[in-house]
């Protein structure tokens, strides 16, 4: 999945917690969000210089809110890809030790086949992003336009 694709699936896929999602698409994801948010990092240290106090201005914490369901969504489906259960994002309660198992989890490969989630995205010829087959281009050879003769 490339770069584009990651961030189309993540707004189309905004608040969708079933399914699968590979590991590509999670972390273009992430990269974009750390993109945006030092991006708009920089505005409001430009712009809102006198009003920050607590480190993050106005834009961050508005990003920060905007993306916080498509994060939990698209760590859930990550989940799901390695045939494990949502509720496995609750260990980013504990301290260090529950991000640094999210993160093994998130970087390990998902399942082969399908498993109870879904279909595997990375075998799935048909998915949202998927390339039709190459086309020989016959069906474009004829034309509905009728011939003219030059010689006419």
């Amino acid at each position: 999945m490339t770069f584009q694709e990651a961030i189309q699936s993540g707004f189309q896929n905004y608040a969708n917690f079933n399914g699968r999602s590979q590991r590509s698409a999670y972390w273009w994801w992430q990269l974009f969000c750390i993109l945006i948010g030092i991006g708009l990092s920089i505005i409001d240290a430009v712009a809102f210089s006198g009003f920050i106090t607590n480190g993050n201005g106005p834009l961050v914490g508005l990003w920060s809110l905007a993306i916080l369901i498509p994060n939990l969504a698209i760590g859930v489906r990550r989940l799901h890809d390695r045939d494990m259960s949502g509720w496995f994002m609750l260990l980013i309660l504990i301290p260090v030790l529950g991000a640094l198992i999210l993160l093994y989890f998130f970087v390990t490969a998902g399942t082969q086949g399908p498993n109870r989630f879904g279909p595997d995205p990375l075998e799935d010829p048909r998915g949202p992003f998927s390339t039709p087959p190459e086309d020989d281009g016959a069906r474009y050879s004829e034309s509905n336009i009728p011939r003219v003769d030059p010689d006419a």
